[in-house]
């Protein structure tokens, strides 16, 4: 337990982070799971359309230090590859 003012002020401020980037988190998974959805139904257009959606929002999110740049990267290439596949 944080005894000191100091201590208990960063434990408070620990908390409020946590919360915050797993909501952040949640959201991005979503936003995920609907490009995945799209194209599992083999909706090049809705998913190309999700895809756009959704890539602003991972980038935000890898900027605030949520989510790793490099997760990010590899997430978004992953789906794109994905899609592209779709296509042909």
């Amino acid at each position: 337990m944080a005894n000191s003012k100091q201590a208990r002020k960063r434990a408070r401020q620990a908390e409020n982070r946590r919360v915050l980037k797993s909501s952040q988190r949640s959201m991005v998974r979503t936003y995920i799971k609907r490009v995945v959805k799209a194209i599992s139904t083999g909706d090049h257009a809705k998913a190309m359309e999700e895809f756009k959606a959704m890539q602003p929002v991972v980038d935000r999110i890898a900027n605030k230090d949520v989510l790793s740049k490099k997760k990010a990267a590899r997430l978004k290439s992953r789906l794109n590859k994905r899609i592209k596949a779709l296509a042909a």
